[in-house]
């Protein structure tokens, strides 16, 4: 029977010839059944006459509801009802024949309704029943009569959607899943069966399960798992050597089909991220819809999440500004095909570049601006002081300065926790750029009571997945085989994952009055050894004898773990759970903006310790680690 594995799809009229045929075969049935098989009864003409009028009548109505048009081996639901509706219209259609027959009407053409009944049943169940025999020898076929290969497959979650993932395991046809059983932690549902697979209740019983059934994989179909759920599963399963996978939610299938695309391999972005942010959407929509919106550092990793996010609430114009061309080049392609209503405008163009943002702010008026254009690699920026300061500090404040002179109405700065107590540039001039727009904000409201732009900072820790992050490092060293390099057995970091971090940064953004630092809450810190370890263990290997861990020693500037708060600092709750303030120390913007004006100078210079010194003098917790400027500290 393998040769009907490479069957084509086949053409329409054949499905059309098949089910009319059925539809005749049903009445001549009806007839049999109604009269008892008893064939002296029977009237050949009456029988004929009324088969062929049911058959004629199935076909046109079968024009109208498409059943022939669907892939018999793909059924679904639809398809089911697409039959269920033909039935019974050819049935209520022939039933009010019935009823008006007269002289006009030939009677032998007309069954009666009794018979009418019993060959639609009949019709219905073997339409039905001949779409589902086809779908499931096809996936028989597909999977193989070797049993022997398929590996025996649970599924945590017994409710729809686990159905989901037992239909998408049965089409992921490269891994040779086969469902074998069960588990939900609903007492009710234990001992039942859903598709002739047994219910067990709760994850404690899948060490008995793997003597008795051989499972070796598990796949999560639970939607809205708590984070600390998955961590006990995924610790179960690798204690068993159990593979564990996902379904995908239904919008990320490819075509929105059920395939193998549906199921996907957990990986330790699932399991660092927290439970889903709860935003103000209306609160969002109303400041950004029909607005012109202005995001730098379009094309980086935070950047462009933004942009996808703004492009949700349907700004009049969203401004793509980045300096990176090739990186802005995919992205202006990327709103193109996914965003073709929303008017977006690409601008490659340098923040340190003040008489070219003159320009773009006075030809294009934007009303809300997003600056998170930076440079962000603590050992790279180490070493290039001056691009750090350059970009990081004078490029915020000619932001800043063109938004309150273009009467921007936000200007949202996206900082980072490295600029509490820092100890590497990159954080210190984030610092030096946090306190300049907050300064700047309470000399506007202090001097402009009509109107001024309101500044608002978002400090947040790392980001799953972005450029330079070290879950893609992780990823590409275990991709080569290893070893993992970690810094320090004790070095901590905050994470988070891109699109969360963004919904904040909006919320955030949206909510400020001016002159606020946002904090988000980050959870709690993760050993990067112990991301290591977990990354390792998802990809299927052992740490120590597959893949090694090698610590190399703190880079220049970093610290063993990072704060969101300095030791001055307190925080202020808001409406937002997972959002706080920032009680910073205010500053004065005169002598903030003569320091920094300073820096013009001293990059003109080109003597990396005055600059630095500088900075240390501007920021004065800037305190060196592991790095060369670590002397400056010592003269101070």
């Amino acid at each position: 029977m393998r040769f009907l594995a490479r069957i084509n799809i086949l053409p329409r009229w054949v499905i059309l010839a098949l089910d009319a045929s059925i539809l005749f075969l049903s009445m001549v049935f009806a007839y049999f059944v109604r009269f008892n098989f008893d064939l002296t009864r029977l009237i050949p003409e009456h029988v004929l006459g009324a088969s062929l009028s049911y058959t004629v009548g199935g076909i046109l109505v079968m024009n109208y509801t498409k059943t022939y048009v669907g892939i018999v081996r793909h059924t679904g639901f639809q398809d089911g009802f697409n039959v269920f509706k033909t039935i019974l219209i050819n049935f209520l259609f022939f039933f009010l024949l019935y009823l008006v027959k007269g002289e006009y009407l030939d009677a032998n053409m007309i069954p009666p309704v009794s018979v009418l009944i019993i060959a639609s049943l009949a019709a219905f169940f073997a339409l039905l029943f001949y779409r589902l025999f086809v779908k499931q020898t096809f996936m028989y076929l597909k999977q193989g009569t070797d049993t022997a290969n398929l590996r025996p497959t649970i599924i945590y979650g017994a409710g729809e959607s686990g159905m989901v993932a037992l239909e998408a395991a049965k089409r992921d046809v490269k891994s040779k899943l086969n469902v074998v059983a069960f588990l939900d932690d609903d007492p009710k549902k234990e001992g039942k069966n859903i598709d002739g697979k047994r219910i067990y209740r709760g994850i404690h019983a899948l060490e008995d399960l793997v003597e008795e059934l051989g499972v070796q994989d598990l796949i999560i179909s639970v939607k809205d798992l708590s984070i600390a759920r998955k961590n006990e599963i995924l610790d179960t399963c690798l204690r068993l050597n159990i593979k564990v996978s996902k379904v995908l939610p239904v919008d990320q299938w490819i075509n929105g089909d059920l395939n193998a695309g549906a199921l996907q391999e957990i990986r330790i972005e699932d399991l660092l991220s927290r439970e889903e942010i709860v935003l103000d959407k209306h609160e969002i929509a109303y400041y950004i819809k029909e607005k012109v919106v202005l995001v730098t550092g379009a094309a980086g990793s935070i950047g462009s999440e933004l942009c996808r996010q703004i492009a949700f609430y349907k700004p009049s114009l969203l401004i793509l500004l980045d300096a990176a061309e090739s990186p802005l080049f995919d992205i202006q392609q990327e709103f193109k095909e996914r965003y073709p209503s929303i008017a977006i405008k690409t601008v490659l163009a340098d923040v340190r570049n003040r008489k070219r943002l003159n320009e773009i702010f006075k030809d294009n008026r934007p009303q809300l601006v997003f600056h998170a254009a930076a440079y962000k690699h603590v050992p790279l920026m180490e070493h290039y002081p001056e691009e750090s300061i350059h970009t990081n500090v004078l490029g915020t404040k000619n932001m800043a300065d063109l938004s309150a002179f273009y009467q921007v109405e936000k200007f949202v700065f996206v900082s980072t926790d490295k600029a509490v107590n820092p100890t590497n540039v990159m954080g210190a001039t984030k610092r030096a750029a946090e306190m300049y727009v907050q300064s700047f904000n309470e000399y506007l409201e202090t001097n402009h009571t009509k109107f001024h732009t309101r500044f608002i900072t978002t400090r947040f820790g790392n980001v799953l997945g972005s450029n330079g992050s070290v879950v893609p490092l992780f990823k590409k060293q275990l991709a080569n085989g290893g070893p993992l390099t970690v810094t320090h057995p004790d070095i901590t970091r905050y994470f988070m994952t891109i699109p969360e971090a963004c919904q904040l940064v909006l919320e955030a953004g949206i909510m400020g009055n001016g002159g606020e630092v946002y904090v988000f809450d980050m959870g709690s810190p993760v050993k990067i050894v112990d991301l290591a370890k977990r990354m390792i263990e998802l990809s299927g290997k052992k740490v120590g004898e597959d893949i090694e861990i090698q610590f190399t020693g703190l880079r220049e500037g970093e610290k063993l773990y990072e704060e969101l708060l300095n030791d001055h600092e307190r925080v202020q709750i808001t409406h937002h759970p997972k959002i706080m303030i920032a009680q910073v120390s205010p500053n004065s913007y005169h002598k903030v903006r003569n320091k920094i004006e300073l820096f013009a100078e001293l990059i003109e210079k080109n003597n990396e310790y005055d600059m630095v010194r500088h900075l240390k003098v501007l920021v004065p917790e800037f305190i060196s680690n592991s790095s060369r400027f670590e002397t400056l500290d010592r003269v101070n």
